[in-house]
């Protein structure tokens, strides 16, 4: 499995609602290492209604830090790199701050979007975003956000935008939700995968047995076209 991206993950330690401890990191990395998980992409929550985005950015370097210390005692990890999942605001295309959230500081951030539906507003900012940042918005867990008897025309709408869209794994896991996921896998409505993970217990690492049933239904193809969107931006890891 060499090669997959977990694109969404709350592995840095103690700064949100994922990870606890140092400690818990490292075993939540280890157990993405055993799934072949070849980079985690640590994306912390970021909350323009209430997070100092200076405040924001000094812990997570601080917590960035500890956690590559301690993985330089632990070989057969896998790469980090580092982003945010940006809660959606009004006006976003307009803030300075997402310009410093980018996952690895290249020209890709992660948008958590609020419940649907969506007003033609929000779907305005996305594109937006690229028109006046000239950055490139990954729609965060679209599982999240729809259902296999209720869109809200989600996926046709975003099809129109410059998006990337990222589901997590339990989207194809989930008895109820698999066919759905893989169809859109197919059509290409899905770009990236995301274990989103938090912990080891019920939001643990498990983007590797998505990544097998993945192949098994649709075959090799489906997992190079993932592999050929996550090296558009992060390039050879």
């Amino acid at each position: 499995m060499s090669g997959i991206i977990d694109f969404h993950s709350h592995i840095l330690p103690e700064i949100d609602d994922g990870s606890s401890s140092l400690e818990r990191s490292i075993a939540m990395l280890q157990e993405e290492a055993k799934q072949g998980i070849g980079c985690v992409v640590a994306t912390p929550h970021f909350y323009a209604q209430h997070d100092d985005p200076v405040r924001f950015l000094e812990k997570r370097a601080a917590s960035e830090a500890r956690l590559r210390e301690e993985m330089a005692k632990h070989p057969g990890l896998p790469e980090l790199r580092v982003g945010a999942e940006v809660y959606y605001f009004g006006g976003i295309a307009d803030s300075d701050i997402i310009s410093e959230l980018t996952i690895d500081e290249k020209s890709f951030i992660l948008i958590e979007m609020p419940l649907p539906p969506w007003t033609d507003r929000m779907y305005r900012d996305l594109e937006g975003i690229w028109i006046k940042r000239n950055l490139v918005p990954v729609i965060a867990h679209i599982d999240r956000y729809i259902a296999p008897l209720r869109t809200f025309h989600i996926p046709q709408r975003l099809a129109q935008l410059p998006v990337m869209v990222q589901a997590n794994a339990e989207f194809f896991l989930q008895r109820s939700t698999r066919s759905m996921a893989m169809r859109m896998l197919k059509n290409e409505c899905i770009h990236l995968l995301g274990s989103d993970c938090h912990n080891l217990s019920d939001r643990k690492p498990n983007l590797g047995e998505a990544v097998e049933l993945i192949r098994h239904r649709l075959g090799q193809r489906a997992i190079e076209r993932i592999c050929d969107n996550q090296q558009d931006i992060l390039g050879q890891f």
